[in-house]
């Protein structure tokens, strides 16, 4: 007998080959899924990856800005330079009235950022690890300092200090920490003597003007009778000039005392300088894109690089610019007469197309340059000091580059 299966009614029967295509089916659906999930994973991981990096690379960019603040903070001359070997410097993302205490031999100083702004790569406490600091650079407990003219370069007796510099840059949970060794740019400064002129010149009254080499922490109103013991640079006799340059005849008359090493005065002299750019050592050029735009005003105080001249017209000696008291600091380019009269203070280089008259207590460290018109005649009672080291840290400090000695990340 033959007996016949029935399909329920509305199922067809499915063969063999519909089977396998349905097993198939499911299988391929299966990998997709499995897939997908996997390549779902791997897109979060890599986020994740990006994300890390992302903040990564913007901690280093934090911390390069750190380094920048400082080195902006050493050229202004905030960091203080004043040759102390522990002197250490720490710059808070805090405003100045919320400043943390520091130690005896530290500074604190609050930071250039606007507040509420602050890019972490400083700290508003006390942090040793990620507090921007500077410090001086030593060995064996003296400062070393960076001189291109010299050999080793990196010396502790000519040139400018090396300063080091730690910044701490964070994002989220990301932290780069950067180290830079840094020192200003040195200037090939020509000086001839503590004054120079290039018409006679006549010292009367008090004056009293010094050749010798002086360091730059000389105080004020120091005078030649009272500098020579611990006040004159390292190795003397070769950094010392005469105290007097003059490419005409110069005379001593009352009281005036001039100091200097070979000699107290030299005249008669050739190789005047054929405009202030020989003094700095610059091209004619360099110099004038240096030094700026002129300003007819007297600066009060006179701190940085000054281009002084009251008709815009080059080295026609015209104009006159004078202070009483007060103190300055850098490099003075007068085109005309300078004045300088009692309690005035300055610290590095004045250069002048026409005459000088300082009186009073002027006190100048650094150099006194004048072309003058006529025979000068200086009757006051002014001192003033030569100090190539005056000289080139102020230049350096305003209108010097930062350099950069080594970088590394810590």
């Amino acid at each position: 007998m033959i007996t016949t299966t029935k399909q329920p009614a509305g199922r067809p029967a499915r063969t063999g080959e519909e089977g396998m295509a349905l097993i198939l089916a499911l299988l391929v659906l299966l990998v997709l899924t499995v897939i997908g999930a996997a390549l779902m994973a791997s897109v979060n991981t890599e986020t994740k990856i990006s994300g890390y990096q992302l903040r990564d690379t913007q901690a280093m960019s934090i911390a390069e800005a750190g380094v920048q603040e400082a080195m902006l903070r050493i050229k202004r001359g905030d960091v203080p330079n004043d040759s102390n070997p522990r002197r250490v410097t720490m710059i808070f993302n805090q405003v100045a009235g919320s400043l943390p205490s520091v130690g005896t031999d530290t500074t604190a100083l609050a930071t250039l950022q606007p507040s509420g702004a602050y890019l972490a790569y400083s700290t508003a406490t006390k942090n040793a690890l990620s507090t921007l600091r500077v410090q001086y650079k030593t060995r064996g407990g003296a400062i070393l300092k960076y001189d291109d003219a010299a050999n080793p370069k990196i010396n502790t007796a000519t040139g400018n200090p090396i300063w080091t510099i730690t910044a701490t840059g964070t994002k989220g949970s990301a932290m780069r920490q950067v180290y830079a060794e840094v020192t200003q740019s040195k200037f090939n400064v020509m000086v001839k003597g503590a004054v120079a002129t290039n018409v006679a010149i006549q010292f009367t009254g008090n004056i009293q003007v010094c050749g010798h080499d002086h360091l730059m922490s000389t105080p004020p109103q120091t005078g030649p009778n009272t500098c020579h013991t611990s006040y004159h640079a390292p190795n003397p006799h070769t950094t010392c000039l005469p105290g007097a340059w003059g490419s005409s005849t110069v005379s001593q008359n009352g009281s005036s005392n001039l100091f200097g090493d070979p000699v107290p005065s030299v005249q008669n002299q050739t190789g005047f300088y054929s405009g202030p750019w020989d003094a700095v050592g610059m091209s004619q050029a360099d110099f004038w894109a240096w030094v700026g735009a002129p300003q007819s005003g007297t600066p009060n105080p006179p701190n940085g690089i000054y281009y002084l001249d009251n008709n815009n017209i080059k080295q026609d000696a015209t104009g006159s610019w004078h202070w009483t008291g007060g103190n300055g600091e850098g490099f003075l380019y007068i085109d005309g007469d300078f004045k300088g009269n009692g309690g005035f203070t300055f610290k590095g280089l004045v250069y002048c197309e026409g005459d000088f008259d300082v009186n009073g207590n002027c006190w100048i460290l650094g150099g006194l340059i004048a072309k003058g018109k006529t025979t000068i005649k200086s009757n006051g009672s002014a001192i003033i000091l030569y100090s190539s080291d005056t000289i080139k840290q102020m230049l350096g400090k305003y209108g010097g580059n930062m350099r950069t000695i080594a970088w590394r990340e810590l």
